[in-house]
């Protein structure tokens, strides 16, 4: 429905496409990506942010603007599992269905259907799959807290979370680190994580009589 007080840009008996604007004021970037797709929210997001900044006569990169927005569109909702693993309603990363899809569809087997989500910059920072990357940004507590619980494993993907555990990053000169890191993990060269054996030391009376007065 459209609100009493809006202007309406069309005309009776013009034709309309889906998608098409009908009536002046702000469009909502869901209905955008819902009706006309990822493309056109995003190109949507991209000229307001630029809108902003050259009426203060800033000159930014639409590329810088299109990492962020990519970052908002990298989740996934399952509509339909078909013969994958996931569940109808699980929301995931689209990498991840992209990649089942392909192997399901060359085993002759039926892919799951999904439709893309717009997540907002937080939300976006915090389902993000590394727990590092998440802690990071904000919740700390409850995101370490959920990934100790469900025994998380963060995998070093992407660029923020190795920048904290100072690593290189998996861009430019350190990609081919990171490739060789795999391909040693897939081949199972890399060694495993040592265990750590904790023993319960018994504190004796007279030992602890002498770290109180200083004699070792």
């Amino acid at each position: 429905m459209i609100p009493k007080w809006r202007q309406l840009n069309v005309f009776e008996g013009e034709r309309v496409e889906r998608g098409d604007v009908v009536s002046d004021g702000p469009e909502a970037p869901h209905d955008i990506l819902r009706l006309r797709g990822v493309h056109a929210v995003t190109r949507y997001i991209v000229n307001e942010v630029q809108d902003v900044y050259r009426l203060q006569g800033v000159k930014i990169n639409d590329k810088h603007i299109e990492v962020i927005v990519r970052q908002m569109l990298r989740k996934a909702t399952i509509e339909s599992a078909g013969s994958s693993d996931f569940l109808e309603g699980e929301q995931v990363e689209y990498s991840r269905v992209k990649i089942a899809n392909r192997e399901l569809e060359a085993n002759g087997k039926v892919g799951a259907t999904f439709s893309r989500d717009l997540l907002g910059i937080t939300k976006a920072s915090l389902a993000t799959e590394s727990f590092i990357s998440a802690a990071s940004f904000q919740e700390t507590t409850r995101v370490l807290t959920e990934a100790a619980v469900a025994g998380k494993r963060d995998e070093l993907r992407g660029l923020k979370e190795n920048v904290i555990v100072g690593r290189l990053i998996p861009a430019g000169t350190g990609y081919a680190y990171h490739q060789d890191r795999m391909r040693r993990r897939a081949a199972g060269e890399l060694p495993a994580a040592p265990q750590v054996s904790v023993e319960r030391s018994v504190c004796q009376p007279g030992r602890a009589a002498e770290r109180r007065s200083g004699r070792f």
